[in-house]
């Protein structure tokens, strides 16, 4: 056998490629330490390019795109392990989005590091938290020059990678095309107040309740925006959201108090709806589940649960849990597959376990009850009632780090290397002669807080905020100090 090197005469290399692409790159390495014939073969770039694409490195390049894939995958390695480091020793920068003057924050939205907020005042602002560009744009409506200072209350913001939209108390919606500029691409008119909105997580179909209407706008193939599909439900809808990876015909999940609506925007007449003994608490949605909370109704019927619908099969494929506190938030969409976390009132954090219907895991975390929760393969980050913001590895059972604001946490969002939170006010406050002054005022206007632990690249912003302007700014970031000798990044 070993004088026969069939690798090298009878097996074409296409073959032998094809064997070696069902190794991993442990077995690759030992497999390159044969003989010179299989080192060429096990260091070929298409399968190092695969390893790639399989492990979620560098997923919209091609393989003309870098020379030596194996070693793009060394330090896509090291670069992950670095951000895992960071994230559990709470090593990175940290920035407070600037506020915007005699307004309390309304509501707060991101996608993949870009913060969108309203405000009481009617300004939307939105951030690039990615480039560290602070200096936050406006977005104008069409009637803002000529009504200054009169603007609504903003009640609602949503963001993508290419849209922003947000509702008001008037019941106008704005839609910005954020790759045009600052003035919406469209401005729809509801009769009444609106309840609730959704965006699609990618793509352009936007979706609104008021009243008993539920509207899905999107635009046509000349780019304008039209109705694609009105329904009408039979109570005033609580949550909304757009199901994913359902461009072609957008599909909407909506619950209004016991009642749970699957929308299908090819089929608008069909809107009856899935009746439950109990009011829906909280909502989520993937690609083919929906999940939510449903409310408890005395001590004499069962705790809350979480229920979770398949879209598809069109039935409830899983009954989860069984607590005496209300489900406040839920997050299926980013959590592990056959996973789902969730945030009670009860002060703890529970991991689901879909193929089990179990709990997984369950732990104290927040003593005033829990408002928002996201997970991924290995930690959560949930935010409490009382302000405080914590971050746990969930595989140790263990509290890595927590950091506390005044108000309640309303928003979390992150991703490997940045995470993004707001603390939003219990209740809006009128401006008055004893909120004029700066440091009165920043204990009632809310908080959005951006972290970035992608340290090696930040090593020159690793000042405080307040050391970060330039030479002629003579305002300080926070508290409005002035600076005698300002940060020079040079």
């Amino acid at each position: 056998m070993d004088d026969v090197p069939f690798f090298d005469i009878q097996l074409p290399y296409e073959l032998a490629i094809n064997i070696f692409q069902y190794l991993d790159r442990k077995d690759l390495g030992r497999c390159a330490q044969v003989s010179k014939t299989w080192k060429v073969i096990a260091e070929d770039e298409v399968l190092w390019y695969r390893l790639c694409q399989e492990e979620g490195h560098l997923p919209e390049s091609s393989i003309s795109d870098y020379s030596c894939w194996k070693l793009i995958l060394q330090e896509c390695r090291a670069k992950e392990h670095m951000l895992r480091t960071n994230w559990k020793n709470r090593k990175g920068a940290v920035s407070d989005l600037e506020h915007v003057p005699d307004a309390d924050l309304c509501d707060v939205h991101s996608h993949d590091g870009v913060v969108i907020a309203g405000y009481t005042s009617g300004d939307v602002r939105v951030w690039d938290t990615r480039t560290w560009d602070h200096i936050a744009p406006f977005l104008d409506s069409e009637d803002s020059e000529d009504e200054p200072g009169a603007q609504p209350c903003i009640s609602f913001v949503r963001i993508n990678s290419s849209l922003a939209v947000a509702a008001c108390e008037d019941g106008f919606l704005n839609i910005w095309d954020l790759r045009i500029g600052k003035y919406p691409v469209h401005r729809f008119e509801h009769d009444a107040r609106i309840q609730a909105v959704a965006l699609s997580q990618e793509g352009a179909t936007v979706a609104t309740a008021s009243a008993f209407d539920v509207v899905m706008l999107h635009p046509n193939e000349e780019g304008y925006w039209q109705v694609a599909a009105e329904f009408e439900v039979q109570k005033l809808v609580d949550h909304l959201e757009i199901v994913p990876d359902t461009e072609r015909y957008p599909v909407a999940v909506a619950t209004a108090r016991d009642l749970f609506y699957v929308l299908k925007a090819d089929d608008s007449a069909r809107t009856r709806p899935v009746v439950f003994a109990q009011p829906v608490t909280c909502l989520d949605v993937s690609a083919s589940q929906a999940a939510f909370g449903v409310k408890s109704l005395g001590w004499v019927h069962e705790g809350s649960k979480i229920l979770v619908y398949g879209l598809e099969a069109e039935r409830y494929v899983s009954k989860l849990g069984n607590a005496l506190g209300d489900f406040t938030c839920v997050n299926l969409r980013d959590s592990p597959p056959n996973l789902l976390v969730s945030g009670n009132m009860d002060r703890r954090v529970r991991i689901h376990d879909l193929r089990t219907n179990k709990i997984a895991l369950s732990f104290s975390a927040h003593q005033l009850g829990v408002s928002a929760v996201q997970m991924d393969d290995w930690k959560i980050v949930s935010g409490g009632e009382e302000g405080l913001v914590c971050v746990w590895d969930y595989r140790m059972n263990q509290k890595l780090w927590e950091v506390h604001s005044r108000h309640p946490v309303r928003h979390i969002s992150f991703n490997s290397h940045s995470l993004i939170t707001a603390n939003v006010p219990y209740r809006r406050l009128v401006r008055s002669a004893d909120l004029d002054d700066f440091t009165t005022h920043r204990r009632h206007w809310g908080l959005i807080r951006a972290y970035e632990f992608a340290v090696d690249r930040l090593a020159f912003q690793s000042a405080l905020p307040i050391c970060r302007s330039s030479w002629d700014t003579t305002a300080g970031h926070n508290y409005d100090l002035a600076l005698s000798f300002p940060y020079d990044s040079t």
